[in-house]
């Protein structure tokens, strides 16, 4: 059976659930400022390879799950949003995820491995390692999460032509990756709730270390995470570690490499065989 939504605490998930329905889950975790379509050309290349793929429109995402406190989007409780997901699924899951659905996930693979089979990074580390590489250069590039913290700012310049577009536009999106963002973001109410994870930031508890087969996968044209916040990642792993580096991407791994993201999946999940 398919899964459209499922509940947590009184928060109802959106989720796209696709691609062979007995084969095994990979659950695929967005960023921000995105929703589960960000996977759209990743899943079909992992649904030929015979795998079925689970991915959530997560909390401040989904009209259902949007808590009106940052205190609803303490690290935490992302994480067990993720859980729910698994427990829904009833077996465990090979677990990817972008930007902020990399954070969560390290989250998940180090509280409940028993839960994760495999575990694909995309652009965004570890927080132990990433947190020390803001005492270098990291500290510019995450400069954007300071202006994200200012109360109802952000919302207010997220119109057509503003400082929120144009700062995307910088990243690497282009035309299209703008309407999306207007259409599935800002006009969908999302994009408080997407900020309230900034807002909680100082909030997160330490994340332990991962025993299930890892993947880190970064992209060198990457504006918002740099070489440094990589160093020592693989400290952060004690099960099979890879690091696997994009020539030439953006930030945006999922949507502008997906041939690159689904085959680093891919690699993972071979590991955890």
């Amino acid at each position: 059976m398919t899964i459209s939504s499922y509940v947590r605490d009184g928060l109802t998930f959106d989720v796209i659930d696709s691609g062979p329905v007995d084969g095994d889950p990979v659950v695929l975790l967005h960023g921000f400022p995105e929703r589960a379509t960000c996977w759209r050309e990743v899943s079909p290349i992992l649904h030929d390879a015979g795998f079925r793929t689970i991915a959530p429109d997560q909390r401040g995402y989904s009209p259902g799950a949007r808590p009106r406190t940052r205190l609803g989007y303490r690290a935490g409780e992302l994480v067990e949003d993720v859980v729910a997901l698994i427990d829904e699924i009833g077996r465990p899951v090979h677990l990817a995820g972008h930007d902020w659905g990399s954070a969560v996930g390290w989250g998940v693979a180090a509280e409940r491995p028993d839960l994760v089979r495999s575990w694909t990074a995309m652009s965004v580390p570890h927080p132990v390692p990433f947190a020390r590489s803001m005492k270098g250069p990291q500290l510019r590039k995450s400069a954007y999460m300071a202006f994200f913290n200012i109360p109802f700012l952000p919302e207010l310049v997220s119109g057509r032509g503003g400082r929120m577009e144009r700062m995307m536009r910088g990243s690497g999106w282009n035309e299209e990756d703008v309407e999306r963002f207007r259409q599935e973001i800002v006009d969908y109410g999302a994009l408080p709730g997407a900020l309230g994870w900034y807002r909680a930031l100082l909030l997160a508890p330490r994340v332990g270390r991962v025993p299930v087969p890892t993947t880190m996968l970064w992209s060198d044209g990457d504006v918002a995470i740099g070489r440094s916040a990589l160093e020592g990642n693989e400290d952060s792993v004690t099960g099979p570690y890879e690091l696997i580096e994009l020539p030439g991407v953006s930030h945006w791994i999922p949507t502008k490499a997906p041939e690159a993201a689904a085959s680093a999946i891919l690699g993972t999940i071979a590991k955890a065989a």
